[in-house]
């Protein structure tokens, strides 16, 4: 049986294998008479898991051995607490606001330091990138923060900033939870990545920290002993229990990640390629209709959250219920928006969204 296609941004379609695979070792992980959901995380077992998930994301990613891998709890959001907990010392942060979730990261953050929005795109809707060239950095940030991918607004920086270009020496600080794994990260321009694993990596419940080992030991003494980051490494993220069965199925994402191959390309490389044709195909469907229209700069478009707006959004109901006739699931748009919203993420096959085109096409002929 052909399942629907889910657009949903998060929690996010898995990778059907992985599925299979998770179900199949429900019960018996193995041969070890126990499925991961009842083991110890201090077994040999599930030691022997995670040992797995943190050497296969480190090769995905090309994770240089400097920087330590976390699996942590509390998704994106806590992040912006445990981030400045972690690293501000109490000064002074940069932030570039850029969407929903950049406003929420600078918010968060006022509460255990000085915070300043070095540069925002409010004044567009947030339907475009502010050129790093116009942000207005403080020699004495602690760090800067960006959110590499705007879930909610479709926007995405093509290329990470290079703060020393701009001349901070401040490590770069990326929410890259609704893009992670579907590109390559140039580690050279990064000091701390975090991402919440249910958009791209797995189910909710596990958040990945990759932090840099300069950044470490430097917490606020109010900073929770379970969010600090030297603990956290030193206990091999088992400080305390880990969310063991979103782990685990993040370690299948891997493995499924580490297979793929496109051409000559593997891995992430091979979901970049991937990635890029079906942004493609879904954003010609939308800028070659007079139904349909997404208001983000062709330069920051995301590759993963596609926004789109019917031009007559009276319609807006009946297009979300024919969609779901066909096996087209959680399209509708982020309520502090509205519209639409097609998440593509490295699970999303390109049929589902040849699948999502061909709708928008009928059903922009049915109405006409």
């Amino acid at each position: 049986m052909t399942r629907p296609f889910n657009f949903s941004a998060g929690p996010a379609t898995l990778p059907e294998e992985v599925l299979q695979q998770a179900a199949g070792e429900m019960l018996d992980w193995h041969g070890s008479g126990m499925g991961v959901m009842e083991m110890s995380h201090r077994s040999n077992e599930f030691v022997s898991i995670y040992e797995n998930a943190e050497a296969d994301f480190r090769e995905l990613m090309a994770v240089p051995p400097h920087f330590k891998i976390l699996f942590m709890q509390g998704g994106g959001l806590a992040e912006n607490a445990i981030v400045p907990l972690n690293i501000s010392r109490g000064a002074s942060a940069d932030f570039i606001v850029t969407g929903s979730w950049s406003d929420k990261s600078q918010k968060e953050a006022r509460k255990y330091c000085d915070v300043q929005i070095a540069a925002t795109n409010a004044n567009s809707d947030y339907t475009s990138l502010p050129p790093p060239a116009s942000w207005k950095l403080r020699r004495d940030a602690s760090y800067v923060h960006v959110c590499s991918n705007e879930t909610i607004h479709g926007v995405e920086f093509q290329e990470l900033p290079d703060l020393k270009g701009l001349g901070s020496d401040a490590p770069l600080v990326i929410d890259f939870s609704s893009h992670v794994a579907s590109r390559p990260v140039d580690w050279s321009r990064v000091g701390l990545a975090f991402g919440g694993a249910q958009k791209n990596l797995g189910p909710a419940g596990v958040t990945l920290v990759v932090v840099g080992e300069d950044l470490l030991g430097h917490a606020l003494p109010a900073c929770p002993s379970a969010f600090d980051y030297k603990i956290v490494a030193d206990n091999h993220s088992m400080y305390n229990t880990p969310p063991t069965y979103s782990l685990y199925v993040a370690g299948l994402t891997f493995q499924w990640l580490k297979r793929q191959k496109e051409g000559t390309a593997t891995g992430v490389g091979a979901m970049e390629k991937r990635n890029l044709a079906k942004a493609q195909l879904l954003y010609d469907a939308i800028d070659h209709s007079q139904f349909y229209v997404n208001r983000v700069s062709k330069d920051c478009r995301s590759r993963m959250n596609v926004p789109f707006f019917l031009r007559d959004e009276s319609r807006n109901e009946a297009f979300l219920a024919g969609a779901k006739a066909r096996d087209l699931l959680q399209l509708k748009g982020h309520k502090s928006v509205g519209g639409m919203r097609a998440s593509i993420y490295n699970a999303m096959p390109l049929a589902g969204v040849k699948a999502l085109v061909d709708y928008l096409r009928d059903f922009e002929q049915k109405q006409a």
